[in-house]
Parts: structure tokens; C-alpha cells; sequence
């Protein structure tokens, strides 16, 4: 996904940005290097040696900052976004458990009934077209317990 459009809004304090078919919203309070009442925002522009993936903005005092589309789908907490998240979680535990497991790697895709292409592919973390349900099984075959919590969220 690639940043479409960002505009400043000093009176929201915050960023309105454009990926997709999506629009969000990035607050001031987020960034590093942050404007104040005196030193406000001057200009936003997508970062072209970003390839679209983030826009740099400018301070009056010619401060400098870059926002990376991550932090604001991490920040407006996108569903497609988190299930991504996700995925790279359970498949860094899975690469960390699959050396110490006793069970061979011909074993566990035996297990997975699936090939050894995609046994590799499920253990592959820049691989998002794998599903949730192959990874959970393949921590079962692990002998691991997964367990999805629930929490409210802090104001």
C-alpha cells in the first residue's frame, strides 16, 4: 500500500493522510520531531526515496521529520495491518521452535499434509499470503499453545 495523498490540519494537530482506499489520521503527539504553537507545521509531502511509503513534513523553523505509512496503519490500528502483525509473530516463533523440535522437518509437513515448498513458505516472515490457521497448526505440530487475549483497550 502506497501513501495517495497527505494534508496538514493545524487545528486537529493532526495529519490526514490518503493509502488505498482508506483515509487516516496521524496526531502530532505521534511524531518525533513535534510542532508547537509557535513552531507549527509549514508543509507535508509524500518522501519519493520512500517509494510512496511515507511523506516528510517541515517545520516553520525548517525542523525536519518522516512518518512511515506503518506508524499510522500501527496507530489506527488497521485490521489488514494487524493481521500482518500477526502473522510475522507466529512465524518468528515458529522459525525459533522448528531447530528444537524432535520431530523432523519431513515429519512436520508430513503432519501439515502439505509440500515441502509450502512448509518453507509458511516459515518464510515476508510471506502474508499464508493463513492464520496454517500458522496455528504448525505450532500445534510444535506442541505449542496459542492463546489470543483480548484486553480493553487504555485510554
Amino acid at each position: 500500500m502506497r501513501i495517495s495523498r497527505v494534508t496538514i490540519n493545524n487545528r486537529r494537530k493532526a495529519f490526514e493522510i490518503s493509502a488505498g482506499r482508506r483515509a487516516y489520521v496521524f496526531p502530532y503527539a505521534k511524531l518525533q520531531v513535534r510542532p508547537t504553537a509557535a513552531n507549527k507545521v509549514r508543509e507535508a509531502h509524500l518522501d519519493k526515496e520512500m517509494g510512496g511509503e511515507a511523506f516528510s513534513y517541515t517545520l516553520e523553523s525548517g525542523d525536519e521529520g518522516t512518518v512511515h505509512l506503518d506508524h499510522v496503519l500501527e496507530y489506527n490500528r488497521d485490521p489488514a495491518y494487524m493481521r500482518d502483525l500477526l502473522l510475522y509473530k507466529l512465524t518468528l516463533e515458529a522459525r525459533r521452535r522448528v531447530p528444537r523440535s524432535p520431530l523432523s522437518r519431513r515429519e512436520m509437513i508430513r503432519r501439515l499434509r502439505t509440500s515441502p515448498a509450502q512448509f518453507y513458505r509458511l516459515l518464510d516472515q515476508t510471506n502474508y499470503k499464508k493463513s492464520v490457521d496454517q500458522m496455528l497448526e504448525l505450532l500445534r505440530i510444535l506442541d505449542c499453545d496459542v492463546d489470543l487475549i483480548v484486553k480493553q483497550r487504555a485510554a
